[in-house]
């Protein structure tokens, strides 16, 4: 599904592949994209389109006022190399031309993390990249 290609849409996809996966590489930030995207094509509680998934309270923790990526992702330009690595990634998930490597996954959880979430006991486990797990909730 191709999703209509407003800048407000690219601009806060960008920004959740910034506050979520910066450092992580193209691979990585794409990965997070191809989450956003498998989100707004199967409409649920996380939101019916690219800005209302990226910003559903508690899903991307980048947006939750109490997380240091908050305040440093609403102030990014494209002057930073990742970001600008974002909005193209973003334009092109939107867009419909960014492959999803994530094999339709529609959560993760950063592998970081000392023990996976409560939901992923339930999900299927698509892809893990190094930072983060993937998996297919629905």
């Amino acid at each position: 599904m191709i999703f209509p290609l407003y800048p407000h849409s690219v601009d806060i996809a960008a920004r959740t592949i910034w506050g979520e996966a910066r450092g992580c590489g193209k691979a990585g930030m794409s990965h997070v994209m191809n989450v956003i995207v498998n989100r707004a094509q199967n409409p649920r509680w996380w939101g019916s389109d690219i800005v209302s998934v990226c910003q559903h309270p508690f899903q991307f923790s980048c947006w939750n006022v109490s997380d240091p990526n908050h305040d440093k992702l609403l102030v990014v330009s494209d002057t930073d190399p990742e970001f600008a690595i974002a909005l193209d990634l973003a334009a092109k998930g939107i867009a419909g031309s960014l492959p999803d490597f994530t094999l339709n996954a529609d959560s993760y959880f950063a592998l970081s993390e000392p023990s996976p979430p409560d939901w992923a006991a339930t999900a299927v486990h698509t892809i893990s990249d190094g930072w983060h797990a993937f998996y297919r909730t629905i």
